[in-house]
């Protein structure tokens, strides 16, 4: 993205709240067309609204691979292409250490962090691969690299995140498509606000490691480095995990 141009197009899951709300507004703000995705419709539609004419709405369940290819299916026939695929949408577990951790927690985390942001990626690539050119960025999280950052299966999806970005990033690097991702640190969205119902023995064994971050970010801050990510000044940027947490994983 030299040049702000609504020849392209990004589509944003997670992008009726927080950092997808974020992203979507800021890729907006540079022209580029966006297709706000969310499980939501109803905040989807308000973030598009708020971009105005050069957006779109669409309601999807990303652990859902009928509902993933509709959305895809939708933004295509919207737009005729998709240049740029933020990886936003998430679900944060109850911190509960592992002995605690029901498995249909675990399966419900992993389906939705991981499952589904492999489901968009799987069925944007085609399309992305039929011109020769695209980004995509994924939202993984500090706890996709850190062991102590959250619970057991949000730390396990958000490493398999990075993973993903790596693999992708690897197997496309000669056809013209970058996968990078964010890491981001605690930040005020509707995950952060979910504290209070937080597994208390399990997040106190966090503690540690959770309180020696300084700051807490606001999304746009997650936003703009996805821009960044999206644009031409990154491009030879592919397979990078890109802490954006104040400093918190230097330590």
């Amino acid at each position: 993205m030299n040049n702000p141009s609504t020849e392209r197009v990004a589509v944003v899951t997670g992008a009726g709240s927080g950092i997808g709300r974020a992203m979507a507004l800021a890729f907006g703000r540079t022209g580029v067309r966006v297709v706000a995705a969310d499980l939501d419709p109803e905040t989807a539609a308000k973030t598009a609204a708020e971009i105005g004419a050069g957006a779109i709405a669409v309601g999807v369940d990303i652990a859902d691979e009928g509902s993933v290819d509709a959305m895809v299916e939708r933004a295509v026939d919207a737009y005729g292409t998709i240049d740029v695929l933020c990886n936003n949408a998430g679900i944060i577990d109850s911190m509960a250490l592992p002995a605690d951790m029901t498995v249909g927690e675990w399966n419900r985390v992993i389906q939705i962090n991981l499952t589904g942001t492999f489901l968009v990626t799987h069925a944007v690539l085609p399309h992305m691969l039929e011109h020769g050119s695209g980004v995509i960025v994924n939202t993984a999280s500090e706890a996709g690299i850190r062991g102590g950052a959250s619970g057991v299966a949000y730390t396990a999806s958000k490493h398999g995140v990075v993973g993903l970005t790596k693999n992708v990033a690897w197997s496309y690097a000669d056809k013209g498509i970058r996968c990078n991702a964010i890491l981001p640190g605690p930040t005020m969205t509707g995950v952060a606000e979910a504290a209070a119902n937080f597994d208390k023995l399990g997040a106190a064994r966090l503690q540690p490691i959770i309180s020696l971050n300084h700051s807490i970010a606001v999304p746009e801050q997650m936003a703009d480095v996805a821009v960044f990510l999206a644009s031409d000044a990154a491009s030879f940027m592919n397979g990078a995990i890109v802490p954006v947490d104040g400093g918190w994983s230097a330590g």
